[in-house]
Parts: C-alpha cells; structure tokens; sequence
C-alpha cells in the first residue's frame, strides 16, 4: 500500500469507500495475489479522472487531497510502470542539431571524379551505408584506399553517429601510422561535417576532400562497394537475424581484403 504511515494520518477506511470494498476483503486479496492491484485502482481512477495527465507526484497529491490517503511516491511511480500508466502530453519535436551538417566546414571536391590513383595511401574515401535485415537495421562505416581498393578499416554500429565515423577514422590513423598528405574524400553528411572530424584529420595532416551536395556519383568507389557487398551478403545468402548479417559482412570483408580480385576501376 503506498501509504506514509510515520505522518500518522493514514485512512484506509477511506481508500476502501473509494474502492467499494471492505477492508477484510483488501488484506485477503493482497495476501493472496497481486499486492498492487486495489493500489492501481486506485491511482487509476484519479489518472483517467484528470485525463491521463498526471505523472505519480501529482497522483499522490490528489489522492491526498480527495480522499486523506499519504502515498509513497516511490512505490506510486512503480505501479504506474508496472501497470503501463504513462501521462499522455503533447510531445513538442525538437530539432535534431546533433545531425545537422555545419556548413562552414564542408569542403571542396578535389578528386574531381579521377579516381586512378598510382600509389597507396595517398586518396582515401568513406561512406556509410545501412545493413538491413527485416524491421532492423545496423550501419557499416568504411575507408577504402582508391590505390587497390582495399578496406584500411570498417566499424558496424546500431547507431548513426559521430562515433561510428571517428572510430573508422581512428582505427584507419592507428594501423596505417603515417597518414600525412592523404586526401579523405566523402560526403556532405553531418558526421563528415563535424568539428571532432575535422579536428582529428588536421591533427594527423589529412585533406578533407568532399562530394558536391546530392551527387553520388562524385563518390562512386564507395556506392559500388557498397552495392558488391550488399550483393554478394544480403542477396547471395539464407540470412535468419541482423546479427548473422553482420556477422556475414565482416567475413565478407575479410576475403575483400585478402582473396577476391577487384578492378581498380571498378572494384
């Protein structure tokens, strides 16, 4: 019972007339099963009664008010959880600045779609893409080195972030050490866009280069690695969880890297 009773001014006799029941009938039902059942009665008569607006603080405080009753507020917001009673408000959309593009730091394209590069390390791109499976979905962040179109590095997160694309970018610093003078080219989206992004590549000597706004095709090494990866995983194979998939996909990168043959030109 959510019932203060050191304030010393509990009235169970009150809370029974609210319920129409007897007290004896009260301590038998909450002996033998849900304990919280007459309680949620209770709390929800005043919830439907101020229009499924009250949050557990305000329930206490009506069934104060209405009936004499000190209730725990604690173990109110429990029986609202446990009962699935949630305040039903106007939810105001706020706007989502954490995925807005900064426009002072997107940047010029410099490969101008010469995607022939002699030597290694010397042009990078990057891109995510979704890896979908059913209702659920994960996302691939990759770095490819147009030299020999190898994978310098990959995560796969359950989030779109920031984080996902600094952790690629890390991971491709970390293993390659030397990192000075190349070009990153990607798209204008918000991850490349970020200061933390633009932080880490100044620090490490690397030109951020970038695709002019809704042209896909001035990043056409990734979109056709993404479109070989998704063709020879998702559509060669039985897939039965999104956790397979991804499990597939690294396996696949792994003999991208080390086994299958690419055309520099085309993957």
């Amino acid at each position: 019972m959510f019932i203060n009773l050191h304030i010393g001014i509990y009235k169970l006799d009150n809370m029974c007339a609210a319920l129409d029941i007897a007290k004896r009938t009260y301590y038998k039902y909450r002996n033998t099963q849900d304990k919280d059942y007459y309680d949620y009665l209770l709390i929800r008569e005043i919830f439907e009664e101020n229009k499924r607006t009250y949050g557990y603080r305000r329930i206490c405080e009506a069934i104060l008010i209405k009936y004499g009753v000190i209730l725990n507020h604690k173990k109110v917001a429990r029986i609202m959880k446990k009962y699935n009673l949630k305040p039903e408000y106007i939810k105001r959309i706020k706007p989502n600045t954490s995925k807005k593009r900064i426009e002072e730091n997107v940047k010029p394209n410099l490969l101008k779609r010469q995607f022939n590069v002699k030597e290694r390390n010397k042009v990078w791109v990057t891109d995510i893409t979704y890896l979908i499976w059913k209702d659920k979905r994960a996302y691939l962040s990759t770095i490819l080195d147009l030299y020999d179109r190898r994978v310098v590095a990959y995560k796969i997160s359950k989030f779109n972030n920031n984080q996902l694309v600094m952790d690629t970018l890390n991971e491709a610093i970390v293993k390659e050490k030397d990192v000075d003078g190349i070009i990153l080219h990607s798209d204008q989206g918000f991850q490349y866009t970020s200061f933390e992004y633009k932080a880490i590549c100044t620090a490490n000597g690397i030109t951020i280069s970038m695709s002019r706004k809704g042209t896909p095709i001035d990043d056409s090494p990734m979109e056709s690695f993404h479109g070989i990866l998704k063709k020879e995983t998702l559509y060669n194979n039985y897939i039965t969880s999104l956790e397979e998939y991804i499990a597939l996909v690294e396996d696949w990168i792994e003999f991208y890297n080390t086994k299958r043959i690419k055309n520099r030109k085309r993957n």
